[in-house]
């Protein structure tokens, strides 16, 4: 391993530490994309209720860790520290005024899991079709 050199030394104790895709990790609260087993926006952790999905993770996941974004209001916050507290999972309360980021929550491994589909998304409620009258399938446009 070669040693650094002073302009190095300098900018680390200026800018503090070399950091691997700091943008990446502004943007999901201090951890990488590869890691995260679930990600919420912040709208989606202001609802009233706790993300099923969440839960079944956090059982499913024992060892993960919870980052919640410090710039929610912690009412919205406490109802996912109880389930963390539930599960044994630690948490993290992440505040970064530099950046601004519109997610709220994720739960990550302290290695790289790579999952394809981090977010979680509500299914939208089904339209039901409207039957046609007679007279629309006579006149077909």
């Amino acid at each position: 391993m070669k040693k650094p050199g002073v302009e190095e030394v300098l900018q680390q104790g200026i800018h503090g530490p070399l950091e691997t895709k700091p943008d990446e990790r502004r943007k999901y609260l201090g951890t990488l994309r590869e890691r995260i087993v679930v990600a919420l926006k912040k709208i989606q952790v202001a609802e009233e209720t706790v993300y099923p999905q969440v839960e079944k993770l956090m059982k499913e996941y024992p060892k993960a860790h919870l980052f919640l974004n410090g710039n929610l209001p912690y009412e919205q916050l406490s109802k996912y520290i109880k389930k963390a507290a539930k599960y044994n999972i630690r948490h993290t309360i992440v505040t970064n005024k530099e950046s601004e980021t519109d997610i709220g929550l994720v739960l990550a491994m302290d290695y790289a899991i790579e999952k394809d589909e981090i977010f979680i998304f509500k299914k939208a409620p089904e339209i039901p079709i409207a039957k046609k009258g007679f007279f629309a399938k006579l006149f077909k446009r």
